[in-house]
């Protein structure tokens, strides 16, 4: 892969200084792909113009990502069924009647622990933790800020600590295609030195459990303990307000079940279809085609669950999908943008040139630190894990080689850098869908994350140093 140079970083760092300071994500995103093709067309903006459109409807229409926008749009549809049929007053009245989440901590902790127990697909996680516990955060008067950084903070770190997902079999081959003897045993043998997901979902307990707030966070607790305001004045959520605040159809009963058995599906679903597309090997399957039928069969058994019921008409069922999908127009959108945006930081070559760039300055025993860094940036700045673990992995594997390093540390130093940018970058998909999951305004979810992802970085950095001349 080429370079364009040091201009291919002018991309990313205008868009993300764009996005913090306007706080404008669409304008960002757009500037981000605009600028990578004016520059790779001899800065001729019409041009670049031109391109940009022509990546933008390739990336759209490329059958993975398109099935994830498919099952993005659909997800809403889901949110206001479970809704609109009682399930979600009814769950929320089942976990109050068990007392599961009756103060800030134990639905702080229902939230994280739905989080994690979903670990076949990061952003699946995201939608069915936030779809869950929004309400109930809302009812304990707890912000939509803290429940994003929750959602999100267990989100991509509990996904490369459990492996038996796409992301692991996406690691691996990777591993192999270095030629790699064993690519499992090193996969797992840099699990337990991966500290900054470990870190980051131990800060993330912790601050649920003690009440920990710092930075923006402070300010939006206070804001909605003393206000009331789960969103501040001038929030702009990332799902559409009719989609997170549907009531119940009139006359309608509250029960659980509407909630748990689409959901119950989605979640069977997944694994089900990856094993299928997999051909019997469960980390071979399709991510994307496991969620998309995983929400397609979740909307088909509500609909006969509702039917049977006699609580919904199809019509009423039919109104209600369309209002979620339209509620999430927004989020289709700006998954849009990042995909396209993966593909122009591709060709832009931005990681390929930072990683060249540090790679001379490399000693022993600072290289798995370095090497964390390194990916750190990358994947900030391209806002994406798995483009971060293409561009690392082919540098580490020869590094450790060479210098004959912990081969484990220094796989789990770049594995690591790369979920830091996927859990705090504003132009990540997985912290973009983790805004729509907790229907709460996207900079305002990565301002008030981002001290406790740098804590828990800055935590790892030094285990990474340590280790580097222990191991």
């Amino acid at each position: 892969m080429d370079s364009v140079g040091w201009v291919s970083i002018l991309p990313p760092i205008v868009a993300i200084g764009l996005a913090i300071k306007t706080r404008q994500v669409y304008l960002s995103l757009g500037l981000f792909i605009w600028l990578g093709w004016t520059i790779m067309n001899d800065w001729n903006p019409v041009t670049g113009l031109i391109q940009s459109v022509d990546v933008f409807v390739a990336s759209v229409t490329a059958p993975d990502n398109a099935r994830t926008l498919l099952f993005s749009a659909l997800i809403g549809a889901m949110i206001t069924f479970t809704q609109a049929s009682g399930g979600m007053e009814g769950f929320i009245g089942w976990v109050e009647r068990r007392r599961l989440a009756t103060n800030q901590r134990s639905a702080g902790l229902l939230a994280a622990f739905v989080s994690m127990g979903v670990f076949l697909e990061s952003n699946f996680g995201l939608l069915v933790s936030g779809s869950v516990a929004r309400p109930l955060f809302d009812k304990c008067r707890i912000s939509r800020e803290k429940l994003s950084y929750i959602i999100d903070a267990t989100c991509a770190p509990k996904c490369i600590l459990i492996p038996l997902n796409a992301w692991g079999a996406y690691i691996i081959g990777l591993l192999a295609a270095q030629d790699v003897e064993n690519p499992v045993a090193l996969v797992v043998s840099a699990l337990p030195l991966n500290f900054y997901a470990i870190l980051a979902i131990a800060l993330a307990f912790f601050v649920i459990i003690t009440g920990w707030n710092i930075g923006p966070m402070r300010e939006a607790e206070r804001r909605v303990l003393e206000e009331g305001k789960v969103l501040r004045d001038g929030a702009e959520p990332m799902v559409a307000s009719e989609v997170a605040a549907t009531k119940p159809l009139e006359g309608v009963p509250p029960r659980a079940v509407n909630m748990v058995l689409p959901i119950a599906t989605m979640v069977a679903a997944v694994p089900t279809v990856l094993w299928i597309t997999g051909d019997g090997d469960i980390m071979a399957g399709s991510g994307s085609h496991a969620v998309l039928w995983g929400v397609i069969l979740g909307l088909l058994v509500a609909t006969v669950a509702y039917k049977a019921q006699g609580i919904m008409t199809i019509k009423e069922m039919t109104d209600q999908g369309i209002k979620g999908v339209q509620g999430l127009v927004p989020l289709v959108l700006v998954l849009s943008l990042a995909f396209t945006i993966g593909a122009t930081q591709r060709a832009l070559g931005t990681g390929v040139f930072l990683a060249g760039a540090a790679q001379a300055a490399l000693h022993p025993g600072f290289v798995p630190a370095i090497i964390f860094v390194l990916a750190c940036f990358i994947a900030f700045s391209t806002g994406t894990s798995w483009g971060t673990f293409a561009i690392m992995i082919p540098i580490v594997i020869p590094i450790y080689t060479q210098l004959d390093l912990h081969p484990g540390l220094t796989l789990a130093a770049a594995l690591g850098g790369g979920i830091f940018g996927d859990h705090c970058s504003p132009i990540s998909d997985s912290t973009i869908v983790a805004s729509m999951a907790s229907a709460t305004d996207h900079i305002d979810h990565v301002r008030t994350q981002l001290p406790y992802a740098l804590i828990a970085a800055s935590g790892a950095l030094t285990l990474f140093l340590v280790f580097g001349f222990v191991l």
